[in-house]
């Protein structure tokens, strides 16, 4: 069964860092891309960032780019999204979700599996 969790969350104050864990079972992250997405309230799902299973090609977002960086561990159970100088822009709830491919795509129907998601918020 193919399952997604994510964790790292929280409240944050601008400038600070949080990293997210995607915790993956069900099947190996050497045959997928994994991403990152977030959804702020009234706003659609965004891709943040992805990392490819090919050659670990990473991508970003313009709006985290130089902020946000994406890996994995060396066991390919667990990719990360470390944050740094968090906005308040950056509130959302981040979803990590499984590509249908080993390559990343853009948009949302490129990615068949989703994690349920955990709130980040940046406020003072």
């Amino acid at each position: 069964q193919v399952q997604l969790v994510e964790s790292g969350g929280g409240l944050v104050q601008p400038g600070g860092s949080l990293r997210l864990s995607c915790a993956a079972s069900g099947f190996t992250l050497d045959n997928y891309a994994i991403a990152w997405f977030r959804q702020a309230p009234g706003k659609e799902r965004e891709g943040v960032s992805c990392i490819s299973s090919d050659n670990n090609a990473t991508y970003y977002a313009t709006s985290v780019r130089g902020r946000f960086t994406i890996s994995s561990d060396n066991a390919k159970t667990t990719v990360y999204l470390q944050m740094n100088s968090l906005k308040p822009e950056d509130t959302a709830i981040y979803y990590c979700a499984r590509g249908l491919y080993r390559l990343c795509v853009s948009g949302v129907s490129g990615f068949g599996s989703w994690g349920q998601g955990t709130q980040v918020t940046v406020s003072s």
